[in-house]
């Protein structure tokens, strides 16, 4: 009998697990977007968290926590309750260049052991924009104004660490040249001020850069992908003028460490369907001119490794410097 009981209640524990992920949500699901409203962060977490909600039967609220290189939305993931109904939504830089930046005491968060990581979500070509009163038209004209007035060209952040810092930071390197960077807690904010005249340089995504240029606000001098884009086959590369030079980002999705396996699994399956939509694929991936990257949260989790020893890499071999960055 007492055999039959322990068996039972075996059982039983083992069930739990499934029983929370078959019910998840249960209540309201807030999506911590590390970056100001209207970046490609932003963007992609408010598609996929409306195709969610519908899925879900609950409501998916999508909450802008930009600033401090992305730190302050991450340490609200890292904190949260751990049952799945708080989700993080960063760019690369929260992942693998914080933790090469900042000494473990001063970063309130711990990418491996705060944050379970579900899957990425979709990787970027990053383009070089100028505001028009610059007077450049190439990204030949841009090295050449830059090595005659170092310092001089400021040129717009998503924030400290962050793929548009810490690219044109190694487009300086690359290129030798000085310029200034002004950090914003997010790229729409950041383009806003190259639009003004405020800054006058910037790498965002090709995407974002399309409209903006198309309508004269802004000059778009060249993508960062290795070779010339088809939708776009008369935007040189930066690397045709700085040879090897490739720039762009990536995006994913973390939960709070401790969340039961079973509710990490689902998310992810229906973040991948939400993903693979044929809407989602047609009006945000294919228009924006992104590239898909889910996957399952071991390979996204292996990927987020191979990443941050990648960019220490980096940062090592190019003696990258972020304090007057």
């Amino acid at each position: 009998m007492t055999k039959w009981l322990y068996a039972l209640t075996s059982l039983a524990c083992l069930s739990v697990p499934a029983a929370q992920a078959q019910t998840f949500p249960t209540k309201t699901v807030t999506m911590v977007v590390t970056a100001a409203a209207g970046g490609v962060t932003d963007i992609v977490a408010r598609a996929i968290g409306q195709r969610l909600s519908i899925k879900w039967g609950q409501q998916v609220v999508i909450e802008n926590r930009g600033g401090a290189g992305h730190i302050l939305g991450a340490q609200a993931v890292a904190k949260a309750a751990p049952d799945g109904h708080t989700l993080m939504v960063a760019e690369a830089g929260t992942y693998v260049i914080n933790p090469n930046v900042y000494p473990k005491d001063k970063l309130p968060y711990d990418v491996d052991k705060d944050l379970i990581h579900i899957t990425g979500l979709v990787r970027i070509h990053h383009a070089l924009l100028a505001t028009p009163s610059l007077p450049v038209n190439s990204m030949a004209d841009l090295v050449a104004l830059a090595k005659k007035e170092p310092g001089m060209i400021t040129y717009g952040t998503a924030g400290v660490g962050s793929g548009p810092h810490l690219n044109m930071v190694r487009l300086e390197n690359a290129a030798r040249i000085k310029l200034t960077a002004v950090h914003y807690r997010g790229a729409t904010p950041a383009l806003t001020d190259v639009i003004g005249g405020h800054t006058k340089t910037m790498l965002i995504s090709v995407g974002s850069a399309l409209s903006p240029a198309a309508s004269g606000k802004v000059k778009m001098l060249a993508v960062g992908s290795e070779k010339r884009l088809p939708t776009l086959p008369d935007l040189p590369t930066v690397n045709e003028t700085v040879p090897g030079f490739i720039a762009g980002t990536w995006f994913g999705l973390s939960v709070t460490a401790g969340t039961p396996r079973d509710i990490v699994a689902k998310i992810n399956a229906d973040v991948r369907d939400a993903v693979a939509d044929p809407a989602i694929q047609e009006r945000f991936v294919k228009k924006q001119l992104y590239q898909t990257m889910t996957s399952s949260p071991e390979q996204f989790t292996a990927f987020i490794k191979s990443e941050t020893a990648r960019w220490a890499q980096v940062i090592r071999d190019q003696n990258l410097k972020f304090g007057s960055h």
